[in-house]
């Protein structure tokens, strides 16, 4: 620990398990006071026993649990510095089997999440002057995809789209608005809903030759939140091994 968010107060959205739970854990290691929003109420409550932090459950898709959530910071720590939006889902649907309903639920929740957070957290941050916004978009959409994705490439993307409007729109307050691409992360869902060797076949696809970790996400999200980036606003963080890299499949130096 070397307290680099010491004294800072960070609301993070989507932080039960997985991606999430691994930032709030680095935030906490660098002294952050923390306020844990999620949907999953039981998960959610344990992780912030775990990490001596608040929690609300959310439902980011709603204007008023969005609201709630940055009151319930203000009211435990009476300030706020520091919100990432990490809540996101991904069913897989083929686009030409994919109803509206579940259209809008994962658009609602990835992307709908994203604006209103941003929304509900800056009225207090524009008070004062001073923020770090960061929000977790994906390798998927902004710069790859995969069938059975379309819903879920079009919320990843749009958040980047966001990432640079709200960044404009918020420099004069002296708020930063970023965000990290994540590759393939290996995390609980990860190991409990694909085989040993769908892993091993995601693996071969990254040149650093394996799945990232929640703790590697963190690291970069910790980065955008401190005030070593003081000077970065309206980017990405693309956070993949080097997935994104290559040309064609085969990228050895001497391939067959």
């Amino acid at each position: 620990m070397t307290g680099r968010l010491e004294g800072k107060v960070a609301l993070i959205i989507g932080a039960a398990r997985g991606i999430g739970a691994g930032i709030a854990q680095r935030f906490q290691e660098e002294g952050a006071k923390l306020v844990i929003g999620d949907s999953e109420a039981e998960a959610g409550q344990a992780a912030a026993i775990r990490l001596g932090a608040k929690f609300v459950t959310t439902d980011i898709s709603k204007k008023a649990d969005a609201e709630r959530a940055v009151a319930t910071a203000l009211e435990a720590y009476g300030d706020l510095h520091i919100v990432v939006q990490n809540a996101g889902i991904y069913p897989w649907s083929l686009i030409e089997n994919t109803e509206p309903e579940e259209w809008d639920a994962v658009l609602g929740v990835n992307l709908r999440g994203t604006y209103l957070i941003a929304r509900a957290a800056l009225p207090h941050m524009k008070a004062k002057q001073y923020g770090r916004m960061i929000f977790t978009s994906s390798i998927t959409g902004p710069r790859v995809t995969s069938p059975g994705h379309g819903h879920y490439s079009a919320s990843k993307a749009g958040i980047n789209g966001f990432i640079k409007s709200a960044a404009l729109e918020f420099s004069g307050y002296g708020i930063t608005v970023n965000g990290v691409e994540p590759g393939n992360i290996l995390t609980e869902g990860i190991q409990q809903h694909r085989s040993a060797a769908f892993i091993k076949t995601m693996e071969d696809a990254i040149p650093l030759g394996r799945l990232g970790t929640p703790r590697d996400i963190a690291n970069a999200t910790l980065f955008l939140a401190s005030d070593e980036a003081s000077y970065i606003t309206g980017t990405t963080i693309v956070v993949d091994g080097g997935q994104t890299l290559p040309e064609g499949k085969d990228f050895r130096l001497q391939p067959e």
